[in-house]
Parts: C-alpha cells; structure tokens; sequence
C-alpha cells in the first residue's frame, strides 16, 4: 500500500524544492493537493514519479493524454506567477490537477479539456477538493476559451509544437502564456506576452512533455 502523503512530500522535497521552485504558496498547494486522485486507479502508485503518466490513452483519431512531471509543471506555474487577483486559463487540463493546484494561488481558473471522460472526471474531482473557484468547460485545445476572458495567466497543460497568436490574445495587458514547446525531441520551457496581438516569448529552461491535441506542426513535404 502506497503511503501518499509521504509520497507527496517525497515529490516536492525531491523533484520540486531541487529545481529552484521557491514560491511558498505553490509548494502548500502541490503538498495539499492528491496527485493519484488525477489517474486511473491502476496507475496510481506511479503518480508521484518524476515522469508524465497517462491519464487517457490514445484512440484513433486523439493521442494518449499525459499527466505532467511535477518539476515541469511547478515551474511553469512559478514563471507564470499567478496571484489571488489573477484569472487563470488551463488549457489540456486533463482530470484537473494543475487546475486545482493553480485554484489554491489564483482568483479564478477555467480549466479546459476537450477530451469526455477527463472533462467529467474533473467535474468530479475538483470540486471534492475544494477548488470551487474551478470552471471546467469542454472545447478544442487549441481555440482556448475567449467567452470566459480575457486571462492573466494561461498555463498550457503538456507540449506544444506551435502557440497559436490567438491564445495570446486572450490575454490581459501583460498577461502571461507559459508552454513547453517542443522542437522534434527536444523541448524548452517557454513564457509569452503579447505583443501588437502576437505572441512574443523568451526561453526559461529545458523541458518536455507530450504534445496536445491540436497543438501539432502540419507535416510537410519534401521532395
């Protein structure tokens, strides 16, 4: 039987706290919040694991869906630097986690997933932790969600290939986007403003993740 408090202590002391992630009020909420209570039962133990674990998988027309590495995921959250005034944006929020983790530092969050059975599963979820400040809305990924904006933050919830200029203009006046974008394998944590309604962006540090529905390159050709 998996102890998962000390699992979870064991997660932000050990992968956490170690890559630089000193926002207090970030931490309280990853020790607060129930990882193994984001994945299917049988893939709980493997919940607290310095890895992306899925969460759905893939069928024949959407890729399998990925529960973030914890590190990834508080830094971005940190880059992001959400406030109690501000409102958030998670776009691939899955079952919820970084939803309810982002429900502990923000003012309002909507969390949007397009996928059914985690849209429900987050239905479920978040609002027996408590993150009543959650709205879950069901949507493609890539179109985010304009009716509930304009945000302070958007955290794109797992990998991106392209960060479409129309997420950027959904942000507030110095809003922030944070993403991995990935570049074949290779991959970097990456923080976006908008600038004249396009997306302007700096590298924060190496990362990866699995791509999101919706957020891949068109393939090319060559001839």
């Amino acid at each position: 039987m998996v102890d998962f408090e000390q699992a979870r202590r064991a997660m932000v002391d050990g992968q956490v706290r170690t890559s630089d992630v000193t926002d207090l009020g970030l931490i309280a909420a990853m020790l607060e919040i129930p990882r193994e209570a984001f994945v299917p039962q049988a893939q709980a133990a493997l919940a607290y694991l310095d890895r992306d674990v899925v969460i759905a998988d893939a069928t024949a027309t959407a890729p399998a869906r990925y529960l973030m590495k914890p590190m990834v995921l508080a830094r971005l959250i940190q880059a992001a630097d959400p406030s109690a005034r501000d409102s958030v944006l998670v776009i691939g929020a899955g079952a919820g986690y970084a939803a309810a983790v982002m429900s502990r530092l923000a003012g309002k969050v909507v969390a949007l997933e397009e996928n059914e059975s985690l849209l429900q599963q987050a239905r479920s979820v978040l609002p027996s932790l408590g993150s009543h400040n959650v709205t879950v809305i069901h949507g493609p990924l890539a179109d985010g969600a304009p009716a509930a904006g304009p945000y302070d933050v958007i955290l794109i919830d797992g990998g991106v290939e392209i960060v479409p200029d129309l997420l950027c203009g959904q942000l507030t006046s110095g809003g922030r986007l944070v993403a991995v974008v990935r570049s074949g394998p290779l991959g970097k944590a990456k923080l976006f403003q908008p600038v004249n309604g396009k997306c302007s962006g700096r590298e924060l540090f190496d990362a990866n993740a699995p791509v999101l529905p919706g957020f891949s390159l068109a393939p090319t050709f060559v001839f």
